[in-house]
């Protein structure tokens, strides 16, 4: 599908505000915990979009069962990642933190593989799979999976936070997809919110509102820009790009939160982290499929020879 112009911007402009959001969440997890960061996230963004439901007058779903989906999407699309992401950002820089965000669509390929018929691994796959799962290991370090500190931990929480996510794509595919968008983005966060808010307040204290102010403005831009506001402009590009060009939106939010941090917080990556980020970014352009096809039009790949009966 080709995009125009108009896509394009939008395209970009969703890699921005996402990559900028890695930004914003460690900057106010400079003064609050990483629960209440979730808190924040999910209360604001959910309020924010049941505003925008309303304006449109979109129907509301009223069957008990929908609402219990909404609970289950919440914890594995919000509460889980968000919360092992926020933790990991503690001790993981944030353009690391977005490049293992970026293996979000590698364990996408496996849920989707393990759970329906139609979504089986191809050899093209397998391959991009298999650069994906390199390219992670490799940004990561050996040195780092061999001595196990807290610093690792980190690492594997926010990769744990990326299978939650491929998790929760299953889920919504599977309850979810008779559902408008925009209402099921809502239900989500409002089931998230039943669960941050007092998992917040019982672990870290009540939310405080005698913040800094550049904490309060990272807040409003994660919660309020980055959150609510990215699903509708991740919707507007889904309708009008398809999911395959979506996957363009995971290569190009690395590079915006490695140099948001660099510049911001004068963090330094190891060279590692950049080699495995374009081992990455290649296992994600064969399990897009374009550039693989592409190959095999010009002869570059030659087919496996077909199965005897």
């Amino acid at each position: 599908m080709s995009l125009s112009s108009r896509t394009w911007a939008a395209l970009l402009l969703l890699a921005v505000i996402w990559g900028a959001s890695f930004l914003s969440i460690r900057v106010a997890l400079d003064e609050i915990g990483p629960l209440t960061a979730v808190a924040h996230r999910t209360l604001w963004a959910m309020l924010v979009l049941w505003i925008v439901v309303a304006i449109r007058r979109l129907p509301l779903p009223r069957a008990p069962g929908i609402w219990g989906a909404f609970l289950v999407m919440g914890l594995l699309n919000n509460v889980i990642p968000f919360g092992l992401m926020a933790w990991g950002q503690l001790y993981v820089e944030t353009g690391l933190t977005s490049i293992l965000n970026a293996a979000t669509a590698v364990f996408g390929v496996i849920a989707a593989a393990l759970f329906f018929r139609d979504e089986r691994l191809s050899l093209r796959k397998s391959i991009g799979v298999l650069l994906g799962f390199f390219g992670v290991a490799t940004a990561i370090g050996l040195e780092n999976i061999r001595s196990f500190d807290l610093r690792s931990l980190a690492q594997l929480a926010i990769l744990a936070g990326t299978v939650s996510y491929a998790l929760a794509s299953v889920w919504a595919r599977k309850t979810l997809s008779a559902l408008s968008p925009q209402v099921a983005a809502a239900g989500m966060l409002t089931g998230s919110t039943i669960v941050t808010l007092p998992l917040a307040l019982s672990v870290e204290g009540p939310m405080r509102f005698d913040l800094a102010p550049v904490t309060v403005l990272a807040i409003g831009y994660y919660a309020v820009i980055a959150t609510a506001g990215a699903y509708l402009l991740y919707y507007y590009i889904l309708a009008r790009a398809g999911s395959g060009n979506l996957m363009l939106v995971t290569l190009l939010i690395p590079p915006v939160a490695i140099l948001l941090g660099t510049v911001v917080r004068d963090e330094a990556l190891n060279p590692n982290a950049y080699f495995g980020f374009a081992i990455l970014a290649l296992g994600l352009a064969v399990l897009d499929g374009r550039l693989w096809h592409r190959l095999r039009k010009t002869g570059r790949l030659i087919d496996p020879p077909p199965k005897r009966p």
